[in-house]
């Protein structure tokens, strides 16, 4: 999964993204809620982790204009050193889907990183998938349209098989190069668009 953690304690977030890399996500770290918002308006993600007590914005101001403005639904949980009943309600209300206080344990987070996402989103097929006369089988690696086997290279295969799994959301480049070429946001984005490109003329 592709995470977003807002976190100005450096070695918490230090310590989180150890954890969550380990478990095989892409994590993105930032420090201040301006800095979070303007990325999540313009990137795509599976996940928020969101302090709450952030110098220049709480996390939980944040994370009400994140429901405010985005279109889709991502599911947020909110860490922190508040633990009191008053501060759990408020922190649901506002919009997290979980709150965990601090210190944080590793393999519980983990697990309600799961939980939250499972809850949020339909469980992704990993067999063939279909759609209309389209069918991508990943045990051979291969497309067909109407019976008729397309030639993909296997990143085209990848990317097409990724973007069927996720029917419904929008996907930024950043987010496609990351889950397909296992690279950063921060290098050339055309080669999404180039391959974008040909998956649609092949797949028609």
């Amino acid at each position: 999964m592709r995470i977003a953690v807002l976190e100005d304690d450096v070695e918490q977030s230090k310590v989180l993204r150890i954890w969550l890399e380990g478990a095989g996500h892409a994590v993105h770290e930032f420090s201040l809620s301006k800095d979070f918002l303007r990325h999540v308006a313009r990137e795509s993600f599976d996940l928020f982790l969101i302090d709450w007590m952030v110098p220049d914005m709480p996390g939980i101001e944040a994370l009400k204009r994140v429901r405010a403005n985005l279109p889709e639904r991502v599911p947020a949980i909110l860490i922190t050193l508040r633990d009191a009943e008053d501060d759990v309600v408020a922190g649901l209300s506002a919009g997290a889907d979980d709150y965990l206080v601090k210190p944080p344990r590793k393999f519980e987070l983990l697990a309600r990183i799961d939980a939250v996402v499972r809850r949020a989103q339909p469980a992704m097929p990993d067999g063939p998938l279909t759609a209309g006369a389209l069918l991508l089988d990943p045990g051979k690696r291969q497309a067909s349209v109407a019976g008729t086997v397309v030639e993909l290279t296997q990143k085209e295969f990848d990317l097409a098989y990724f973007l069927f799994r996720n029917v419904g959301r929008v996907l930024s480049r950043g987010h496609l190069l990351e889950a397909v070429w296992g690279q950063t946001s921060e290098l050339n984005t055309r080669t999404v668009d180039k391959h974008v490109s040909r998956v649609r003329t092949q797949l028609r």
